[in-house]
């Protein structure tokens, strides 16, 4: 049987402000966005090539890491949309926060035989 992380929740204090800075300046693709209830609004982000999504919620968050083939890429990618990212650091990593304070890395994996 396989087990699949599929759904991540991510707290935020503005969910609007939230999507923004996901899609603009991380290039999450926008899966769902759906009032629903005054109290209520779901929304829904996808990293491009993940199987894995994040969805939207009060609250704070630390130590979420994605992983990619190439760390200067994803570095630059970050830095040239306007995300405060570290500059590459030991064993293939670069870390910034979104802007609620939630703390990411990203990862570059070392070649699997």
């Amino acid at each position: 049987m396989d087990w699949k992380l599929e759904l991540v929740v991510v707290p935020v204090s503005d969910v609007g402000r939230a999507k923004a800075f996901y899609t603009a300046q991380l290039g999450f693709n926008a899966d769902h966005d759906h009032t629903v209830s005054d109290e209520l609004r779901f929304v829904q982000l996808t990293p491009p090539g993940s199987g894995c999504s994040i969805a939207m919620a009060p609250g704070s968050l630390k130590g979420v890491q994605l992983v990619v083939d190439d760390i200067e890429v994803a570095h630059n990618q970050l830095r040239d949309r306007g995300v405060d990212v570290s500059d590459v650091k030991d064993f293939r990593f670069v870390f910034f926060k979104d802007p609620d304070g939630n703390a990411w890395s990203v990862q570059q994996l070392p070649p699997r035989p």
